[in-house]
C-alpha cells in the first residue's frame, strides 16, 4: 500500500476556486486532469496545485454535468509518474480500496476502505458504494484498488450517514475520454439531454446542434466577478504585481507569497475590517523569551503592523478598516507588511531557532 500512497502522492491534485476546494488526479497519458463537474462549475479556468509542481492556472476543457465529470488542461503537468486507469476492472463486495484526496483543504490524505456494493444505481448512474471515508475536498479524488488501479472518481456521500461513499466507476471516464478525443481534444460539453458531445466548433450560437437544448461550454461560463472593496482589494494585488485569479481563497480571502512567506488577506463585510496575516513559523523549543523579546521590541518600531502568537505559529498581521482604504494608503501598507513577512521569517528561523511551518499548512 506504501507503494501506491507514494505513487498518487505525484498524480493526486489539489484544485482551488473562488468558491470551493476539490481534488483531481492527473492522466500522464492523455495530458488531462480529471475531477468533478461540481468542484469547478462556474470557472472557466481553476488554481492547480499539486507536490512536484507549482500553482497555476488550469483551463477548463469538458464537462459532464449529469456525470459530475469535468476535464482540466494538465499540460503544465511534467510528472512522468503514470495513473493506472483501469475501465475494465472488476470490482467486488469486500474489495480494498483506498480514497485519496485532499479533504477540508488540507493536502494529500487517504482512507482506507471496503466496498459495500460494487454497483449500487442512483439517478440512473451505477456507483460503487464503500466505507473509505469521504470528506468535503475530497470530492474529484481517485478511488484506487490494490494493485494501484484507479477504479473510480470519488463523488458525494451521504449526509449524516456513517462513512458511506459513493465513487462514479472509472469506465465512464474513459468513455468521455475517447469521445473527447475523438472530437479533437476541443474545448466541450455533454448536452444534459441527448448526451451528444458538443464542441466549440459545432455549437450553433448556445445549442446543441444535434437536438437543440441549450448548452454551456467551460469557456462561456459566467466567470467569478468580485464585488465592492473586493474590487478594491484585488486592484491593490494586481498593482502590486500579483495575479489575483492565482491569489483567490474564496468570496473575500486571498493568499499571496513573498519570498518564502504566505500571506492570508481577508476582509470581513459585517465588520468592515482588512486583515492581512502572515503565518512566518512556529516557536522555537528552547529559548522562547528571546523571541518574544525580540517580537516586543519590534512591535515598538513597526508602524501599522503587530507580532503576535497564536498556539505555536508566530504571525505579523496588519488591520485596516474599509474606510481608511484607499489605493496609496492600501499599496503602502500592504507591500511592507509583504516584504517584512519575508524579512521575519527568516530572522526568526536563522537566528532565533524557530520552525519553518510546513508546506501544508
Amino acid at each position: 500500500m506504501e507503494t501506491i500512497i507514494d505513487l498518487y502522492r505525484h498524480i493526486v491534485v489539489q484544485i482551488a476556486t473562488p468558491y470551493s476546494l476539490g481534488t483531481g488526479f492527473y492522466l500522464a497519458e492523455y495530458g488531462l486532469i480529471v475531477t468533478n463537474e461540481h468542484v469547478i462549475r462556474g470557472n472557466e479556468s481553476v488554481i492547480v496545485n499539486g507536490n512536484s509542481f507549482d500553482e497555476h492556472l488550469s483551463p477548463v476543457l469538458f464537462v459532464d454535468e449529469h456525470l459530475d465529470l469535468a476535464f482540466l488542461d494538465g499540460s503544465l503537468l511534467k510528472e512522468s509518474h503514470l495513473g493506472r486507469l483501469n475501465a475494465e476492472a472488476t470490482v467486488k463486495i469486500g474489495e480494498e480500496v483506498i480514497a485519496i484526496g485532499h479533504p477540508f483543504g488540507l493536502k494529500f490524505s487517504f482512507t482506507k476502505g471496503i466496498v459495500s456494493n460494487p454497483s449500487i444505481v442512483r439517478n440512473n448512474l451505477q456507483f460503487i458504494q464503500h466505507d473509505a471515508a469521504l470528506n468535503p475536498g475530497n470530492s474529484g479524488g481517485p478511488l484506487v484498488n490494490f494493485q494501484g488501479e484507479i477504479i473510480g472518481v470519488n463523488s458525494f456521500t451521504i449526509v449524516e450517514g456513517n462513512s458511506i461513499g459513493f465513487s462514479l466507476p472509472i469506465h465512464y471516464v474513459k468513455e468521455n475520454i475517447d469521445k473527447f478525443i475523438a472530437e479533437g481534444s476541443l474545448i466541450s460539453a455533454i448536452c444534459t439531454s441527448c448526451r451528444t458531445l458538443v464542441c466549440e466548433n459545432k455549437i450553433e450560437n448556445k445549442y446543441c446542434h444535434n437536438c437543440g437544448c441549450e448548452v454551456e461550454l467551460p469557456n462561456k461560463v459566467d466567470t467569478f466577478q468580485p464585488l465592492g472593496m473586493s474590487v478594491t482589494i484585488e486592484n491593490m494585488l494586481l498593482q502590486l504585481g500579483y495575479e489575483v485569479r492565482l491569489s483567490r481563497r474564496g468570496m473575500n480571502s486571498w493568499e499571496v507569497k513573498r519570498g518564502s512567506a504566505r500571506i492570508r488577506i481577508s476582509y470581513h463585510e459585517e465588520t468592515g475590517l482588512i486583515m492581512g496575516d502572515a503565518y512566518l513559523c512556529t516557536i522555537p523549543e528552547s529559548d522562547i523569551i528571546s523571541v518574544y523579546n525580540m517580537m516586543l521590541q519590534e512591535n515598538y518600531k513597526l508602524d501599522g503592523l503587530t507580532f503576535s502568537v497564536k498556539g505555536q505559529d508566530i504571525i505579523l498581521s496588519l488591520l485596516i478598516y474599509d474606510k481608511y482604504f484607499d489605493d496609496q494608503t492600501s499599496r503602502l501598507f500592504f507591500n511592507t507588511l509583504f516584504e517584512k513577512a519575508d524579512h521575519y521569517d527568516n530572522i526568526l528561523v536563522e537566528e532565533f531557532g524557530a520552525a519553518w511551518k510546513p508546506e501544508n499548512q
